[in-house]
């Protein structure tokens, strides 16, 4: 660490089509020297960082990335950092803060910019039609990082307030259990016929989507996977036309009653 001239940008790839990539994000990959990320991430931006240094990880390796991506700041280097979707929603903004602020960071240098994208609810949302139109929550339910009874505990407090839930890393290979748990906690708030959508690959290749309901939700469990967003409509949301809206009062609800 010779220097504390570089610089770092965390930036939010939006949810994969590069139509939806914000020109601020593609000008901060065009100014740096390094390019840190998942590899499935960088596959995704491969023709937009030709002649780059590149630093390829895999799932579960954050912090390594985290690291490495600070390092190369402290050398003087100009870095992205990217994610999926936005970097500040269950991205790659945490795992770089922290490691700066166990080296101690100034908050001054290196320079740090954050580059918003479209997250992954939002994605998910556009394609379903308007189901965040009120209050509403995200929730991972991966508890790798979260011990699953904090998991519980907020699906709970979403249920009784009646939010509109994303419910983000909803099933893996090693995790088979917890949607099915999510939907058995919502179902003592909410109807039954709750509408619930399921979005795959948002505006990539592949995208699928199903629309359900939060009774029938357990029927669909299987094809649900770490790149399903599952998006579960309050008491007012309703199906109209193939999509899930979520009218932007209660009282213009009650009024289509």
């Amino acid at each position: 660490m010779t220097t504390k001239s570089g610089k770092i940008f965390l930036v939010g790839l939006g949810p994969g089509d590069p139509d939806y990539l914000a020109p601020a994000a593609s000008k901060a990959l065009a100014s740096s020297d390094v390019i840190v990320g998942f590899r499935a991430y960088i596959q995704q931006i491969e023709s937009l960082i030709t002649g780059k240094e590149v630093v390829s990880m895999e799932l579960g390796q954050e912090l390594e990335r985290a690291s490495a991506a600070v390092d190369s700041a402290y050398a003087g280097k100009t870095v992205a950092v990217v994610s999926s979707g936005d970097a500040g929603i269950y991205g790659m903004s945490g795992p770089v803060f922290r490691v700066l602020t166990d080296r101690d960071w100034d908050g001054i240098s290196p320079l740090v910019e954050t580059i918003p994208g479209v997250s992954a609810m939002q994605a998910a949302a556009a394609v379903l039609g308007s189901p965040l139109m009120q209050d509403f929550c995200a929730i991972s339910l991966s508890n790798l990082l979260t011990p699953w009874e904090k998991i519980r505990a907020r699906l709970e407090a979403a249920a009784q307030g009646d939010f509109v839930v994303a419910l983000y890393n909803p099933r893996s290979k090693r995790r088979q259990t917890q949607l099915l748990e999510a939907r058995e906690i919502l179902l003592k708030h909410r109807p039954a016929d709750t509408p619930v959508g399921l979005v795959g690959d948002a505006f990539r290749p592949g995208q699928r989507v199903t629309i359900t309901t939060l009774q029938n939700l357990e029927q669909m469990a299987e094809s649900v996977d770490m790149v399903t967003m599952v998006v579960i409509g309050n008491s007012t949301t309703y199906l109209h036309g193939g999509k899930v809206i979520t009218p932007r009062g209660y009282e213009e609800k009650t009024k289509q009653a």
